[in-house]
């Protein structure tokens, strides 16, 4: 796997590790840090120089200074964190401010922490290494053990070096382009998916009505009038008999696959008729108590419906219940729907039951799901999909 940043290559067995270039970029990375000290001791000279004339002038010195390098540092902070973070770095829409913090806290703070990371991070075991060398007053044997010990931390600074290397990059890139930046792409990214999922929901529910299932129908009328013109104990009137039985199965299976693709109900009469629809086909009764004030926005019911069939295809497959119930209501501006049953409960989302991907979809819509399901039972599902 070919890692993009310095945390993830520390990951790697420690061959690979070791012998990739990470460990030698990270201590690239860390001594580049000489460019933003040479920035503060500039910083500093300046307002020590005004200090000598006035403590006014010296503090005006300094903040002049220091705006003379901000501009400069974040460029420079941008390109080096390519050392230690290949992976393309988005634009904050807040760029500007953020970049200043990112300047000032490296003149001030970051730069010397790096630095002194790196000094004796490498420093120790440099000096173990040397010691028969620096220190030829001692005795051979601790030379020697010194000169093995810094051997073998040499591996472990290339390991720290690394670390803090990485996590400094990672600061930088929370800084310059924030988490909640590329998160919120990504879901208003899933959003944009489940809107062209659903358009295209709609248009093969329509060509499945308008085309295969009329087909059907035109097709049992015409098995229907040929089963009426031969003789029921004729064997081609078994056969068209047969035919136009299978033919009707045929067709409410399709209608049914139809209602599953999207519910004509939900869209002309909204949620409530829609749920009280799927209940009343399902094979474990189910009662239905929703109290809306109108109708709701589309997405909302959409996503609402979605989650009502799920909830009780699980019910009628996995609860064993006897009896189940739906109701919804509006809190706040909140939908809250809630589907109970009275069946063994111990509904577990890595089972494959499908609440992972409930989850999933209200989550486009900024929905939330709760679920209680104790061994034993009872089941409560409870969602709240705000936004009506």
């Amino acid at each position: 796997m070919l890692n993009r940043t310095a945390l993830e290559a520390l990951t790697q067995r420690p061959i690979p590790f070791l012998a990739s270039a990470w460990p030698w970029r990270s201590a690239a990375y860390l001594m580049s840090s000489v460019v933003p000290g040479v920035a503060a001791g500039l910083t500093a000279a300046a307002a020590v120089s005004g200090t000598l004339v006035s403590p006014a002038l010296g503090i005006a010195a300094g903040l002049a200074a220091l705006a003379l390098f901000v501009p400069l540092i974040t460029p420079f902070e941008r390109l080096r964190l390519r050392l230690v973070d290949v992976a393309p770095l988005p634009m904050a829409p807040d760029r500007r401010r953020r970049e200043a913090g990112l300047a000032i806290m490296t003149v001030l703070a970051m730069w010397w922490i790096d630095l002194v990371m790196l000094v004796f991070t490498i420093g120790g075991p440099l000096v173990l290494a040397l010691s028969p060398i620096l220190q030829p007053s001692v005795a051979p044997l601790i030379g020697v053990l010194a000169f093995v010990a810094g051997l073998l931390l040499f591996p472990v600074a290339a390991y720290t070096i690394t670390a803090w290397g990485g996590a400094r990059g990672a600061m930088v890139r929370a800084m310059l382009a924030p988490q909640s930046t590329e998160l919120n792409e990504v879901l208003r990214s899933r959003a944009r998916l489940v809107d062209a999922f659903e358009v295209e929901r709609r248009r093969i529910e329509r060509d499945l009505h308008d085309g295969a299932q009329q087909r059907l129908v035109a097709l049992s009328m015409t098995l229907g009038l040929a089963r009426l013109d031969l003789p029921g104990d004729s064997e081609a009137g078994r056969l068209i008999g047969q035919a136009h039985d299978e033919a009707k199965q045929a067709l409410a299976e399709l209608r049914e696959l139809i209602r599953g693709v999207h519910s004509q109900v939900l869209t002309d009469r909204g949620l409530a008729a829609a749920v009280h629809d799927v209940a009343g086909r399902s094979p474990v009764p189910v009662d239905v108590r929703i109290d809306l004030p109108g109708r709701l926005p589309a997405p909302v019911e959409v996503t609402a419906y979605y989650v009502v069939s799920e909830a009780l295809t699980n019910l009628t497959k996995h609860s064993r219940a006897g009896r189940g119930l739906v109701t919804g209501r509006v809190e706040r501006g909140t939908l809250v729907v809630e589907v109970r049953d009275d069946g063994i409960g111990g509904a577990d989302p890595g089972k494959g039951t499908g609440l992972t991907g409930l989850a999933d979809r209200l989550a486009v819509v900024g929905g939330r799901l709760s679920l209680s399901s104790p061994a034993g039972g009872p089941t409560l599902l409870r969602v709240e999909i705000p936004g009506t």
